[in-house]
């Protein structure tokens, strides 16, 4: 499980040592969320289902808490079948036993067939191996990005990681990267032994506390940071997972940035979280309904990966 050792260490000495200024706090961001009963009725017990709001921002958002642990219930990450690799989240929802479907990872919208950028583990099988090395202007970065995987048990984990040859491998901590500062990708890694995994990223959480690595996965000089439509996967103490969506661009729902990202998951229990594909991706559909407007539209984009929830 991901760690992040605190050192009590007076803030402007802290600001002087790394050379640049702490992050300002996070911003309560109250959402009164409430339960849709009409869907509840249809899922089993292990499985809730969420709508919140925040009129004054404005924000529009859905979460589902997955009861991990019931036998019953099982989430996995799933790939498109389909001659171009791409499908919607309600294509997904269609098959026999589905309950839940989250987009996944980022993949390439103009290739076709499309490829998946990032971490993509099936049944342990490694379908997509990502890269380690960014380039960004005249400068080149090593780094690992966050990802979340199942053992067969149903336990959910989370980390910083990659695969090399073959062997799926979990650092416990990203590489130190900032802007203008590269650094090494340190060799210290475990074995990560998952069932199936999907690596997108940044981290949000990191054992209750709010830790967004952006600059260290190096998604800086790229969109990924600013104000989008957002999908978000985590896990709550007990071991649940949480899957949430947040609709952007447009009047109803401005969407949110990365740290605001981590204060909803937060906010709803997860203690460790990760930001999956947005903007035009981000769909959530609980037993075949879609619950946000993906940018602002009915219309869904098609993506390669998901995460699906079976509870039949």
């Amino acid at each position: 499980m991901l760690r992040i050792w605190r050192f009590v260490v007076p803030a402007l000495l802290l600001s002087l040592l790394v050379g640049c200024t702490p992050p300002p706090p996070a911003t309560p961001l109250p959402m009164h969320w409430q339960p849709i009963d009409s869907l509840q009725a249809l899922l089993p017990d292990g499985i809730r289902v969420y709508a919140g709001r925040n009129d004054s921002l404005p924000l529009r958002a859905w979460y589902v808490r997955i009861d991990e642990p019931d036998p019953a219930i099982t989430t996995r990450v799933v790939v498109s079948d389909e001659e171009d690799r791409r499908e919607s989240a309600s294509s997904f929802a269609r098959d026999p036993g589905v309950c839940v479907v989250a987009n996944g990872g980022y993949f390439t919208m103009k290739r076709t067939p499309a490829e998946h950028v990032g971490l993509l583990v099936h049944d342990r099988a490694v379908l997509a191996t990502p890269s380690t090395t960014f380039q960004r202007d005249s400068l080149t970065f090593e780094a690992v990005r966050a990802a979340i995987g199942f053992r067969e048990d149903g336990t959910i984990e989370m980390g910083w990681a990659a695969a090399q040859d073959g062997a799926i491998l979990r650092w416990s901590e990203p590489v130190p990267n900032r802007p203008d500062a590269p650094a090494a990708l340190s060799a210290t890694a475990e074995p990560w032994l998952v069932r199936d995994a999907l690596g997108a990223g940044p981290a949000l959480l990191v054992d209750g506390a709010i830790r967004v690595t952006d600059d260290e996965e190096v998604f800086f000089g790229t969109s990924i940071p600013k104000t989008h439509p957002r999908t978000a996967a985590g896990r709550t103490r007990d071991g649940a997972l949480i899957l949430m969506v947040v609709d952007g661009r447009q009047p109803e729902s401005r969407g949110v940035r990365l740290d605001e990202l981590a204060v909803l998951m937060r906010d709803v229990g997860a203690v460790d979280a990760i930001n999956l594909d947005g903007g035009g991706s981000s769909s959530l559909v609980v037993r075949g309904t879609l619950l946000n407007r993906p940018a602002g539209d009915t219309l869904q984009r098609e993506v390669m990966s998901a995460l699906v929830t079976y509870c039949e």
